[in-house]
């Protein structure tokens, strides 16, 4: 295991475009932290510079105690101790499953009957045992990327680094892969830092949820914390779909200035005067009535995922009760709502843009 810092870090790539500004984080001996955002918001560049693909301009980036990169110096990536898995598990054809696998302890001249051990051992751990002499071209896509996970492991890395190392895999394995992802960290008490798209995957495995925007870090906290205290109408938009409404709220009350929204002042929490309202999609039930017209209705385990059209607002809740027909017209009640300062303008960027990586 180790720590993982990060002090005021800025990364500027050769165009001048700035990755990173000003970046502070503390990973923790043995956790698990997952950076999310939308595209651009430099989570991948920040995983780069931990990894030393990329050298930061500005401060500096220490591991278990050593500085990798600032004014005491850069160590290259092969030398921090690292594992890393990517979204392409980029298994070497023309080598076999233990060969794949052992490649690490080859590059630190590990005598060859310890690397046959520690192969043996590292497949073992993601479920391919016996699987040394196999060709990578008789592997799932499943196999393969458990083959890249073990190649991460087999030299006992200090930390593992995962960009988007799920992503690629249908569901359910994907789904499975996570459960198993989780348990090994656990049992090997390793510190990771992992890079998603995936929102619920972000929230399901980690101990943290690091949000970037923009190069910079936004909101940092347990995953219960960013989705039922989200720092911003942005990250409440991102993380959770929350709806956003601009208008006023005084100690009358909230009340759209476009929009037939309104709400007590004693069901909104946050800021007052001119404001962001964000609207969860937990904070809203549904009914028969004439407010809105449902575009989208789509069944899931624990209740149908519904998207309405409030009065151009679009809108998500999840309907336990029934499952509405596409083209239903219904009642939208609003139990409780977060009020953000307005100027708060990021949030008003489209899901879609967010989203897209």
């Amino acid at each position: 295991m180790a720590t993982v810092s990060l002090d005021r870090i800025d990364v500027r790539f050769p165009d001048g475009t700035v990755g990173l500004r000003e970046i502070s984080l503390d990973v923790r001996d043995g956790e698990f932290v997952a950076l999310v955002g939308p595209s651009g918001s430099g989570k991948t560049t920040l995983l780069r510079a931990v990894a030393g693909f990329l050298r930061p301009a500005a401060g500096s980036i220490d591991i278990d105690g050593t500085v990798v990169a600032g004014a005491g110096g850069f160590i290259e990536p092969e030398h921090r101790g690292l594992g890393m898995v990517f979204q392409q598990h980029a298994v070497w054809p023309h080598w076999n499953v233990g060969r794949n696998v052992e490649y690490p302890l080859r590059m630190q001249r590990v005598p060859k009957a310890r690397r046959a051990a520690l192969t043996t051992a590292a497949l073992e751990r993601v479920g391919l045992g016996g699987y040394e002499r196999r060709d990578p071209a008789t592997l799932s896509g499943g196999q393969r990327q458990r083959v890249a996970l073990a190649r991460a492991l087999v030299a006992e890395p200090r930390v593992l680094l995962l960009d988007e190392a799920l992503s690629a895999l249908d569901e359910p394995l994907r789904d499975r892969l996570r459960l198993e992802l989780q348990a090994l960290t656990r049992e090997l008490d390793l510190t990771v830092i992992h890079v998603t798209h995936d929102r619920d995957e972000a929230l399901a495995l980690a101990d943290r949820v690091v949000m970037l925007d923009g190069g910079r870090i936004v909101q940092v906290g347990a995953p219960e914390d960013l989705v039922e205290r989200p720092a911003s109408a942005a990250v409440a938009r991102f993380l959770s779909d929350a709806a956003l409404v601009e208008g006023c709220l005084d100690a009358e009350g909230f009340a759209a200035y476009n929009h037939p929204l309104r709400l007590p002042a004693s069901a909104v929490a946050g800021a007052r005067g001119a404001v962001t309202l964000a609207v969860l999609p937990e904070a809203i039930a549904i009914e028969p009535g004439d407010d809105a017209v449902v575009t989208s209705s789509l069944y899931g385990r624990d209740g149908s995922d519904v998207v309405l059209d409030w009065a151009g607002l679009s809108v998500r809740c999840r309907s336990r009760a029934h499952r509405p027909s596409v083209g239903d017209r219904m009642r939208v009640v609003v139990d409780r709502a977060i009020a953000y300062p307005a100027a708060d303008v990021s949030a008003a960027r489209p899901l879609a843009e967010s989203v897209a990586a």
